[in-house]
């Protein structure tokens, strides 16, 4: 659950990493109640398939199944497609709807795997003995029973008088845009324009509703967590993340606001997807498959960053919990799917985690992945917030890669207030945002290439360590380099 995250420190650590929550889990004074979860059991398995054979689809028309903003992304970075871009065979699905008594609910084709539903465990063991079937793994079951907690509907239509600083373009923001040098971007107008970036979370809580989300260019929603029919719910469709938890309101404030002496974020002019792939009533693997076929979404859509504040290491029973030997980059399905968003030229930002104080302390996938930026959380002051989550991954990458102020972050709530709010969840959108500002400037440069320019120009760069890692980026000194850089390439040509 998306509320449950920095409350219960030494206790196993949530996904969603967020500090001040008991406010939000007593709304309206209500405490959240056990009630029992309907419908009898589901269990859901991923089937690992063997190959993508009999399929229509080829590498030589990918405006089948791509977009052509996704194309040409790869293009320009000078990209290839490759077996993992193909969709999951179509005959193959076929098949597996044929079973009697399976749901397909998603699909990945970056894995090659099909999630599927069933109330027959059954069924699974035929399902199991067809070909193309490597492997069938139980990833979720439903829960006896689950907390329904009061829904955060009710927002302030304006700010308080005392949210705002006179004269002060960003607002309360100003410290978090500074420390890494941003606003010196935004004042040669690199402010995210062109630019889309794609937000993973676990729900948008009144972003359709709160005016100062109204000029927000959204792309995009969808929502990959699958919705129990037998459970009530306000919202319809895709449309449910806005009556989910404001964690992502909170995060998208971060990058998108745009409310002069209140609060601006860090890419207010960049276009937006709003995905939901975090499933706030269980902790179980599923929750790995929605965020890659989240990821999957923001490719074929043509994001060009993702900033995802989310992170796995612990589940609910009969799952096994993460041991610290997977923390590689690609022993974990979510952190292999993370591990390939490089090659397919997109930028991943992703939380560190809030283990810090626990007894984990480490990252969390899919922050162990390859060519991403990993972001851990400091206070104004600089230094470490000690509930910061540690690297390094288990194959001896620097991990974080990057340090901002995540203690606290300022933001605006699903309430449609100014909060101040603790976590590297919110030290993430801070650089993501900054991010898509940097690349804006430098179109023909790679994802990866974008990726070390970051961190090469990171004030601790030098002396990179599990705790600060190539420190606070200075996207200033990043955009001069990178400007350098670009001149002596096109003095070459």
């Amino acid at each position: 659950m998306v509320f449950r995250s920095l409350i219960r420190t030494f206790a196993p650590m949530r996904h969603v990493f967020t500090l001040l929550i008991p406010l939000i889990m007593t709304l309206n004074g209500h405490a959240a109640t056990k009630i029992k979860y309907p419908g009898g059991k589901h269990y859901m398995y991923r089937l690992t398939l063997t190959d993508k054979h009999d399929s229509p689809y080829r590498l030589e028309h990918p405006t089948r199944w791509l977009s052509p903003k996704s194309i040409e992304r790869r293009q320009r970075q000078g990209l290839k497609l490759d077996s993992t871009d193909l969709p999951v065979s179509p005959k193959y699905l076929r098949v597996i709807r044929l079973q009697r008594g399976i749901d397909i609910i998603g699909k990945s084709r970056w894995n090659n795997t099909v999630l599927i539903l069933t109330r027959d465990t059954t069924e699974v063991d035929v399902i199991k003995q067809l070909p193309f079937i490597s492997k069938a793994e139980l990833v979720w079951l439903s829960p006896d029973s689950i907390d329904k907690r009061p829904r955060l509907e009710k927002f302030h239509d304006e700010f308080n008088s005392w949210d705002s600083v006179e004269q002060e373009r960003y607002g309360l923001g100003k410290e978090q845009i500074e420390m890494l040098n941003g606003h010196r971007l935004h004042e040669l107008r690199l402010t995210g324009k062109g630019m889309t970036i794609a937000v993973l979370d676990g729900g948008f809580m009144n972003v359709n509703r709160i005016p100062t989300f109204a000029h927000i260019k959204i792309d995009g929603i969808r929502d990959f967590v699958w919705h129990n029919p037998l459970m009530p719910h306000p919202g319809q469709g895709d449309e449910r993340l806005f009556y989910e938890t404001d964690h992502g309101t909170r995060v998208l404030s971060a990058m998108a606001a745009n409310t002069p002496e209140v609060l601006t974020g860090t890419a207010p002019d960049a276009h937006y997807w709003l995905i939901r792939c975090e499933d706030q009533l269980t902790e179980q693997p599923v929750e790995q498959d929605y965020w890659a076929m989240a990821a999957e979404l923001a490719d074929s859509a043509g994001v060009d960053v993702i900033n995802s504040s989310l992170g796995y290491h612990a589940f609910d029973q009969p799952h096994r919990s993460l041991e610290y030997k997977e923390l590689d980059g690609q022993s974990t399905l979510i952190s292999r799917t993370a591990s390939m968003l490089a090659r397919k030229g997109i930028v991943l930002v992703n939380s560190a985690g809030n283990t810090g104080m626990g007894p984990w302390k480490k990252i969390c996938v899919p922050a162990d992945a390859h060519e991403i930026l990993t972001v851990g959380a400091i206070n104004p002051e600089g230094q470490n917030a000690p509930f910061s989550s540690i690297g390094p991954t288990q194959d001896g990458r620097v991990k974080p890669d990057l340090m901002s102020i995540g203690s606290p972050a300022t933001l605006i709530s699903g309430r449609g207030t100014i909060v101040r709010d603790m976590g590297t969840s919110f030290s993430t959108p801070v650089v993501c945002g900054l991010v898509a500002c940097l690349w804006q400037s430098f179109p023909h440069m790679s994802a990866t290439d974008i990726i070390s320019l970051i961190r090469k120009t990171s004030d601790n760069y030098q002396t990179p360590n599990n705790i600060y890692g190539y420190g606070k980026p200075d996207f200033w000194r990043a955009y001069m380099m990178g400007k350098l850089e670009s001149e002596e390439v096109k003095s070459e040509e």
